[in-house]
């Protein structure tokens, strides 16, 4: 499995619109595509125009199809609009192992 952790900070005044336009894009990718395993979006506590999504995917391919996605298009004219620029970090990793507590019961 492969991972990714994307770091963004929102330019101010856009919240709102990011929010819905990360939501649509956490649904959509989570529903539409079948090698999206996981899609989770984190409001920084302390700077709440600072946001941390992780998500997680079965293969190379299906990042290559999360990237190909009508949706994806969509969230990258989002992504212009609404996050500061060169404010977005994306990193690609091996997912080595998971704990949860929807596993463990």
């Amino acid at each position: 499995m492969i991972s990714l952790t994307v770091s963004l900070q929102v330019v101010p005044g856009h919240l709102d619109a990011f929010i819905e336009a990360i939501r649509t894009q956490a649904e959509r990718s989570f529903t539409d595509e079948p090698g999206c395993l996981y899609f989770d979006v984190s409001q920084d506590q302390a700077d709440d125009h600072h946001f941390t999504l992780y998500e997680v995917y079965a293969d190379e391919s299906a990042i290559e199809t999360h990237r190909a996605a009508p949706h994806f298009k969509v969230w990258r004219e989002a992504v212009a609009e609404h996050v500061v620029p060169g404010s977005q970090v994306n990193t690609l990793a091996h997912r080595l192992f998971h704990h949860s507590a929807e596993e463990s019961r």
